[in-house]
């Protein structure tokens, strides 16, 4: 049947039964509604993702930058500590070649040996002690070397005492202990002091180093690699390029690495600068001593044993070079060196009182006169380098900057997120 012309139109037919209403999505400021939609995303639980970690990233910078700085903190003291040591091992090398070179020359003398030089032998002897004693504490890994050395201190010791009794009563068996000393000191003992000046020197340079900004650079740029992932993740969600919040974070971590850096790097600096300069002149001043106090005693053996001849000086000129290729004394070394020509001079023309007389005078004199310089120079270089080693407070001031920059770093992170957390709800 046609419907009557005017008639209202037939109404529409209703849905079926059960049919889900037609979806309405309300757009939140801000948020990419129809990629969310298209992702399926719970994306508040997304933005807590997100936060924790970043605020991880945060975190574990402040904590492992610190970390890195303390670690240095700690590797400069050791550097001290260890250059302390090579000092006080040194010392020991050389207050024993000092009392060798003043035994042998008052053995010169026959008979009593001179009281001023008797007492001279004791305090080194004392001090080679004073030094074993301090070092074995200082440094545990030494000790069983330490322990060697005290033995065959003994032992030189001994056999200068038995010299030193058959000198005075004119018994000719005073050279052969005197020689039996020599030998002690220039075998088991100066293999024991090179192997612990070596072993030292190595700690010591190992030590200097002991700040790398290159790992904090890389820590840095991993966690702002990481900041710029989360960045990217919230910006594709909402019409943001930038938040603020994880910025300022990347900003802070980029900043406190600068500071930190800047200051690892100038202490690197430094720490070459002392290792070519200040430590390099007590470790090589200290060698030339140990060598000047044998060319000293060399000097003397050549007359106590009526040598003659181009190798009677051979040993004392191996020990001159090394004192020539390390000495910052060379104006009072060559002034020695002459005095010292005098007493082969008069040797080798058969002056032999002449030549002792010599040798425990002038010779002695001049010699001295080096020995006080360079002991100064050691003294005063390795000063240097431990007092620079030690002033290190900074190192903790930063430590304390670091923390703290990683905790600001994660609070930004987490400011900026809410930002974005409200403007979805």
């Amino acid at each position: 049947m046609t419907q009557a012309p005017g008639a209202a139109s037939a109404p529409a037919r209703p849905a079926p039964a059960g049919a889900p209403p037609a979806p309405a999505v309300a757009a939140a400021p801000g948020l990419d509604t129809a990629q969310a939609q298209r992702l399926g995303e719970d994306v508040p639980q997304l933005l807590n993702r997100l936060q924790v970690a970043a605020v991880a990233l945060c975190v574990v910078f402040g904590v492992l930058a610190g970390l890195v700085q303390l670690l240095a903190w700690q590797g400069s003291g050791r550097a001290a500590d260890n250059t302390e040591q090579l000092v006080r091992v040194q010392a020991i090398e050389t207050s024993l070649y000092r009392a060798d070179a003043l035994a042998t020359n008052a053995y010169l003398s026959g008979g009593l040996e001179p009281a001023e030089q008797r007492a001279a032998y004791d305090d080194a002897i004392e001090q080679v002690l004073a030094d074993l004693t301090a070092a074995a504490e200082a440094q545990p890994a030494d000790r069983e070397a330490l322990t060697a050395l005290a033995g065959e201190v003994n032992r030189y010791t001994t056999a200068i005492t038995q010299a030193r009794d058959g000198n005075r009563q004119g018994y000719p068996v005073g050279k052969a202990y005197l020689a039996e000393a020599g030998t002690a000191l220039r075998g088991e003992a100066a293999a024991v002091l090179d192997a612990l000046v070596e072993a030292n020197t190595e700690r010591s340079e190992e030590e200097l180093q002991a700040h790398h900004p290159v790992w904090l650079i890389v820590l840095a740029v991993l966690v702002v690699l990481g900041l710029w992932f989360v960045n990217r993740q919230i910006a594709q969600r909402f019409h943001r390029r930038v938040n603020l919040g994880i910025a300022v974070a990347a900003g802070v971590v980029l900043l406190a690495t600068l500071v930190a850096a800047a200051y690892g790097s100038a202490r690197n600096g430094t720490a070459e600068e002392l290792q070519a300069g200040a430590f390099r002149t007590a470790v090589d001043e200290a060698e030339a001593r140990t060598a000047a106090n044998d060319a000293k005693a060399q000097e003397s053996k050549r007359l106590i044993n009526r040598a003659a001849g181009e190798t009677a000086e051979e040993p004392w000129l191996a020990a001159s070079a090394i004192v020539r290729d390390n000495t910052t004394r060379l104006a009072e070394w060559r002034y020695y060196v002459g005095v010292h020509g005098l007493v082969v001079k008069a040797d080798d023309e058969g002056r032999y009182d002449d030549a002792v007389q010599q040798a425990t005078g002038g010779s002695t004199t001049a010699f001295d006169q080096y020995d006080e310089l360079a002991a100064a120079e050691v003294e005063q270089a390795s000063g240097e380098v431990t007092a620079e080693l030690r002033s290190r407070g900074f190192s903790l001031v930063l430590v304390v900057f670091l923390l703290l920059a990683g905790l600001v770093a994660s609070g930004a992170v987490a400011w900026g997120i809410n930002q974005r957390r409200r403007e979805y709800a």
